[in-house]
C-alpha cells in the first residue's frame, strides 16, 4: 500500500472513529438498546399471559410491536424505536470498520469486527422490519416456514436452511456461555453503577442471556430439523418455539420460566443502555 493510500485509509478510519464516539450516535445507540429491552420485556409479558391461558397473542417481536402500537402515542414510540435501532446498527457497523483500539491480538480484533458488522446488519434488518410493521399496520406473521419452503425447493436451498439453523444454534450457545460466564459485564461501566444497579443488572443479565440463548438455540434446532426432514413446517420462530415449549409436559412451568427469563433480559437491556461502554 502506498503512503498516500495509507494516509487516506487512516483519515477515513479517523472520521469513522470520530463518528462512532459522537454524542448523537451515542444517544441513538442507547435508545436502540433500550428499545431492545422494551421489546423483550413485552415478549416476556405476552409469554406469561399465554402460559396462564390469558392470551393467544404472538410471543415475538411482531406481538411486542403490536402491543406498543395499540397504546396512546404508540406510533411515535415505534418511530423512536426505529431511530434507535438504526443508531445502534450504524454504531455497530462503524465499530466493525474501526475495531477496538486496545485489542492487540489481530485475530481476536478481526473476529470482534466481524461480529460487530453482523450485529449491525441484524439491527438494520430489525429497523427495516419495524418500519414495515409501521407502514403495513401489522407486519408479517414472523413464521419462518414460508421462507424455508421457498429455499428448500432444491438441495442447495435445503443445505442453506440447515446451515442457517446450525448458525442460529451456535448463536444460542454463545449467549448461554456469555450469561454463565458473565462476559456481558466486560462491556459495562461497572464503576458507575450503584449498589442497586449492581444487584439487579448482573443476575438479570446472567439469567436473561441464558434463557434467551436456550430459546434461540431451540429455534435453530427446529430450523435444522426442517432441513433434515425436508419439511418447512418444522421451522419455528420465537413465537412457535415458545408455544411449542408450552405444549410439552410441564409446559406451563417451562413457558413461565422462559417468559420470566426474557423479562429479565429486557430489564438488563435497560441497564446496558445506560452503562454500556460505547
Amino acid at each position: 500500500m502506498s503512503v498516500q493510500a495509507a494516509g487516506v485509509s487512516g483519515e477515513v478510519k479517523g472520521k469513522a472513529n470520530d463518528a462512532r464516539h459522537s454524542r448523537t450516535l451515542d444517544l441513538a445507540a442507547r435508545v436502540g438498546l433500550a428499545g431492545r429491552g422494551l421489546v423483550y420485556l413485552l415478549i416476556g409479558v405476552l409469554a406469561l399471559q399465554v402460559a396462564f391461558g390469558l392470551s393467544r397473542a404472538r410471543t415475538d417481536r411482531s406481538g411486542a410491536l403490536g402491543e406498543i402500537r395499540d397504546k396512546p402515542f404508540g406510533s411515535v414510540v415505534l418511530v423512536i424505536l426505529v431511530l434507535g435501532f438504526l443508531g445502534y446498527a450504524i454504531w455497530r457497523l462503524l465499530d466493525g470498520a474501526v475495531g477496538e483500539q486496545g485489542e492487540r491480538d489481530a485475530k481476536k480484533r478481526t473476529a470482534k469486527r466481524l461480529v460487530s458488522v453482523a450485529r449491525g446488519v441484524i439491527y438494520l434488518v430489525i429497523a427495516g422490519s419495524t418500519v414495515h410493521f409501521l407502514l403495513s399496520g401489522g407486519g408479517g406473521s414472523g413464521d419462518p416456514a414460508p421462507w424455508t419452503a421457498r429455499l428448500m425447493r432444491n438441495d442447495a436451498g435445503r443445505f442453506l436452511v440447515g446451515a442457517v439453523g446450525v448458525v442460529v444454534v451456535g448463536i444460542g450457545i454463545g449467549m448461554i456461555i456469555r450469561g454463565v460466564g458473565r462476559k456481558f459485564e466486560e462491556k459495562l461501566k461497572t464503576g458507575e453503577m450503584g449498589r442497586i444497579a449492581h444487584r439487579i443488572a448482573k443476575p438479570a443479565g446472567m439469567v436473561g442471556y441464558v434463557v434467551r440463548g436456550v430459546v434461540i438455540g431451540l429455534a435453530g434446532v427446529f430450523v435444522t430439523r426442517a432441513a433434515i426432514e425436508f419439511d418447512p413446517k418444522e421451522a419455528k420462530g420465537l413465537d412457535g418455539t415458545l408455544k411449542t415449549l408450552g405444549d410439552q409436559a410441564y409446559g406451563q412451568v417451562l413457558l413461565t420460566l422462559c417468559a420470566l427469563g426474557l423479562v429479565l433480559f429486557g430489564v438488563y437491556s435497560f441497564f446496558e443502555a445506560r452503562y454500556r461502554r460505547l
